[in-house]
């Protein structure tokens, strides 16, 4: 009989394929690896019988890395690496998976490959072809193309097999080794510099990685932004009338505001002087509020971030679970139009009998669905949307999110909100105000989507050219407001409008730049960038350098693309960037003293202050013994570290304080007038073994002075001033620093600096 191998991208995958192909009549039998088991059942394909073996891997089985000679840190020129040798093989974790893939396959003559159908997707598949090919000459080779774990999708799937595209996977190839030179070179470079002169953990990585660092660009140009932030106080009129039924109307000014206090002071006099309101215009017109459109990746990330609260990295694990389960249809999208050849209607009736919306799909499913699409499709998977309806108990994140695509599906295959809005004019001594209401007709989708609100604001009954004196007339005063720190939503938006990274990355790399210690949430679930992040961004900053903007990147992205559709050569892509980042790198390395200085605004002087804590280790874990699986979508080369709980925040650096030698031996008091207690640096770096002064008496003391440093003017315990010198020269260069890098006020009107729109030289043309 013809043997078929089918290849899936993790055991939970070709375990629900091979149920559902088989009607649940497949039989297991163990492969080399415990974690991927091989599934065998009887089928119809190629209008003959074959038999179907169905196994899998666990994401990438393969790596590239450079070869031994240059593993090294501390012996290789960091720059070797943009041009030295690299390998790609088998990682060991994958060695047992190699060996149950090469067993099977010289027993079959078909092999198709059914992993998800995006680029990294493809370049796995195309690691398992490289296994097999040199084993079996004339194997035959397709690939399977689904968006869903059903048997409809499946059977679909296997009826019109296709070849693998070898472009995809191309452009997966030479972004993994630019990741690799590009990633290994600065984090090399930087991590064993920063160790050196600032003291940090020996085994803690200063990692860079392409998009891990325009993302962390993203959030401190916002948070200094915020910190630099000026703000400039204006003035507005607000108007209120009351009508004799005692009906309430707010009306605001046409001008808005004026950052003049003067002008606004006129004007309101001169309204005060006739205030007399005359209604100029009265309008009433349909107004619509749109439904959702499909759903893609970044706007279920950013919906579960704003709705859930969920962070992008978990809503992404979540959803492939759902995925998993044969709940939805493939999660990592880029499509938000749903192809004509898709029959929605089983889609909403299997929703018809949930007790929250099953009413709501009823009525659409007598209406006909009509889904509102965006613009935009990967051509390869239709929007995220609900395939069944769940026949066991979903955990509770689950449920949610499972919840809200639900929702969302059925509201985008609804009816838009539909309302009649009313706008009234008002004129006061010739300055306009307006006011506007709404009556909510039809809520439609609204139903649904619980997510939306529109809410209604009934206006009283004006006539055209109605006249009356309003109830209240007032010049307020307020105040400009500094930009709000990013939310994740917030950040995935700006990641895909710039092009940094791909619809499955922006979480990891999210959670990198977290893990890290470069950024952290605060209680208002906004980002905030550590020490350590501003300090790289700032130092690579003053180079010059566009690494923590999103242009290098999101060129590399362009050119990606470029080679996916054929239109550009991989080997001349990956020849232009590595030249593009090499001459970056030697320029850095060139002004390096700039990173130094910046780190230093953050970490006091190069072996003068305790370093930062490193980010948390956590335990091995996982089927490998290795830390938890990263996504397989690695733009960076340094793994990830899973999330754990943040550490308490770093103490600030102690001060060298004023020495008060008690007796002959030297022996400083502290600040508590306690004798002080001498310690011996045991760590690892530039001060080990170096004795100390710390107060044994009070842990927030906080006194602390270098024994060396302490040298006593007498040994008759008279009073020397240590450390001042130093300390003054310190303050004055973190406040020059700090002069350097502050940004100069610019006005509003003419953009340009030392002067605010109040006194702009523009007024007075």
């Amino acid at each position: 009989m013809h043997r078929v191998l089918n290849v899936a991208e993790k055991n939970d995958a070709a375990k629900s394929l091979a149920r559902l192909l088989s009607k649940n009549s497949a039989s297991m039998r163990e492969g080399f690896s415990r974690f991927n088991k091989i599934y065998e059942f009887n089928y119809q394909l190629f209008n003959q019988p074959v038999q179907m073996i169905f196994t899998s891997v666990s994401g990438h089985i393969m790596n590239c890395d450079f070869t031994a000679a240059h593993n090294s840190w501390a012996q290789t020129d960091p720059v070797i690496l943009f041009d030295a040798t690299i390998q790609k093989k088998v990682t060991d974790r994958a060695l047992d998976i190699e060996k149950t893939i090469k067993r099977e396959v010289v027993k079959c003559q078909t092999l198709i490959i059914w992993t998800d159908c995006d680029r990294e997707g493809e370049n796995i598949g195309f690691e398992v072809i490289n296994l097999c090919r040199p084993l079996k000459a004339n194997l035959k080779i397709y690939r399977a193309r689904f968006s869903e774990i059903t048997f409809n999708s499946a059977t679909r799937a296997l009826t019109n097999l296709i070849q693998p595209d070898e472009r995809v996977s191309a452009a997966v190839d030479v972004r993994q080794e630019l990741d690799l030179r590009i990633g290994a070179a600065f984090t090399r470079f930087q991590t064993l510099r920063l160790q050196r002169l600032f003291g940090f953990d020996s085994k803690q990585v200063i990692s860079y990685g392409s998009c891990q660092f325009p993302t962390l660009g993203f959030i401190v140009e916002r948070y200094l932004q915020r910190v630099n932030f000026i703000s400039e106080p204006f003035w507005k009129i607000a108007v209120e009338h009351q009508t004799e039924a005692g009906e309430f109307c707010e009306f605001t000014w046409e001008r808005n505001r004026l950052f003049e206090h003067q002008p606004c002071l006129v004007i309101y006099d001169m309204i005060m002087d006739e205030p007399l309101a005359k209604v100029m215009d009265v309008k009433s017109k349909n107004k619509s509020k749109w439904r959702p459109a499909a759903l893609d990746t970044v706007e279920m990330e950013k919906l579960a971030s704003r709705k859930l609260r969920m962070t992008g990295k978990k809503t992404m694990e979540i959803a492939e679970k759902l995925y998993m389960k044969g709940l939805i249809s493939y999660p990592r999208t880029e499509t938000n139009i749903f192809p004509t050849e898709i029959n929605l209607q089983p889609l909403v009736q299997n929703q018809a009998n949930d007790p929250r919306w099953g009413a709501f799909a009823q009525r659409v499913l007598n209406e006909g669905p009509r889904p509102r699409n965006g613009k935009n499709t990967d051509k390869a998977h239709p929007p995220i949307h609900p395939t069944r309806y769940p026949d066991g108990q979903l955990t509770d994140d689950e449920n949610k999110l499972y919840e809200l695509i639900v929702r969302h599906f059925l509201a985008c295959v609804s009816k838009d909100a539909q309302g009649d809005e009313t706008t009234i004019k008002i004129s006061i001594a010739n300055e306009n105000f307006n006011a506007s209401g709404l009556i909510i007709r039809e809520r439609n989708y609204l139903d649904v989507y619980v997510y939306d609100k529109w809410s209604e604001k009934e206006l009283p009954h004006y006539e055209l050219n109605q006249t009356f004196y309003p109830t209240k007339i007032e010049m307020i005063q307020g105040e400009t407001t500094a930009p709000q720190l990013l939310t994740e939503s917030d950040l995935i938006a700006l990641m895909e409008k710039h092009g940094i990274g791909t619809d499955a990355t922006h979480a990891e790399h999210i959670a990198k730049i977290q893990d890290r210690l470069y950024t952290k949430m605060n209680s208002e679930r906004r980002f905030e960038p550590e020490k350590l992040g501003l300090g790289l961004c700032e130092g690579y900053d003053k180079m010059g350098h566009a690494l923590s903007k999103p242009h290098l990147r999101a060129e590399l992205e362009n050119q990606l693309k470029a080679i996916c559709e054929g239109r550009a050569n991989p080997a001349d892509v990956l020849r232009e960037q590595i030249d593009k980042y090499r001459q970056v790198f030697i320029a850095t390395s060139v002004q390096i003293q700039k990173l130094d200085d910046s780190m230093t605004k953050y970490f006091g002087p190069p072996g003068q202050n305790p370093p930062p804590p490193p980010p948390p280790r956590p335990p091995p874990s996982g089927p490998f013994g290795d830390p938890p699986q990263t996504p397989r979508n690695n733009n960076n080369n340094q793994p990830a570290r899973p999330q754990q709980p943040r550490p308490p925040p770093p103490a600030r650096p102690l001060q060298q304080e004023q020495i008060r030698p008690t007796n002959s031996t030297g022996v400083p008091k502290c600040n508590c007038d306690a004798d002080a207690k001498e310690l011996t640096v045991k760590k690892d770096g530039p001060n080990k073994g170096r004795s100390f002064f710390r107060c044994g008496n009070n842990d927030n003391c906080n006194f602390f002075a270098w024994k060396d440093d302490a040298t006593p003017s007498n040994a008759g315990g008279g009073q020397r001033q240590f450390g001042d010198n130093q300390a003054n020269s310190f303050r004055k260069r973190r406040q020059s620093d700090n002069d350097d890098d502050t940004k100069q006020r610019k006005c509003g009107l003419c953009k340009q600096a030392g002067h605010t729109r109040r006194n702009c030289p523009s007024l007075n043309l």
